[in-house]
């Protein structure tokens, strides 16, 4: 993946879904990051830390699950500009997990209850979303993320919005926590 820098922030306090100077070029959302360049960028509050903090131990989880063949897509509040359009912190960050299962993966009932949306809001701030890759439908892989493509890229207000992706690599999370 080649990771590139998220624009900045528009008049809306969005980040912009494409580069309006090239419209049909692949700068577009969702924007591949690496982790740390996703913590420099936006660690900018202690609130904002703090949600990181949270996405990181989560993150954590998932590795412990042995899910690593994965790309999260995020997004929410985290990633628009609300200290100034909404005058409030972030509160929580919205991922979307998409990955393959393997058979080692170490899914015990303990780690399984990530997977439960309630659970992954309390313990880490995130409002947690899967689409397994290895499933038996490649229809239903298409729908599914043709779905959470209009979601993530619009707003409630229909507003057009862009996002981020990074790798589930277990590799980056060590440098991001520092």
């Amino acid at each position: 993946m080649n990771n590139v820098a998220a624009p900045p922030w528009n008049s809306s306090g969005l980040l912009p879904p494409i580069d309006p100077e090239l419209p049909a070029s692949t700068y577009r959302s969702p924007y591949p990051m690496s982790l740390k360049d996703v913590v420099i960028r936006f660690s900018t509050s202690p609130e904002r830390r703090a949600v990181l903090q949270d996405f990181l131990g989560y993150r954590g989880e998932l590795h412990r699950m042995g899910i690593e063949d994965c790309i999260q897509w995020i997004d929410g509040s985290f990633l628009k500009n609300v200290e100034t359009i909404e005058h409030r912190a972030p509160r929580d960050l919205d991922v979307v997990s998409f990955f393959n299962t393997t058979n080692d993966s170490n899914i015990s009932e303990e780690v399984i209850k990530l997977f439960d949306q309630a659970v992954a809001k309390y313990r880490f701030s995130i409002d947690a979303y899967f689409v397994e890759l290895n499933q038996d439908s490649p229809r239903e892989l298409s729908v599914l993320s043709a779905y959470w493509l209009s979601m993530r890229a619009h707003r409630r207000t229909q507003a057009w919005k862009g996002f981020l992706q990074v790798e589930l690599a277990p590799t980056e999370d060590p440098e991001a926590l520092t």
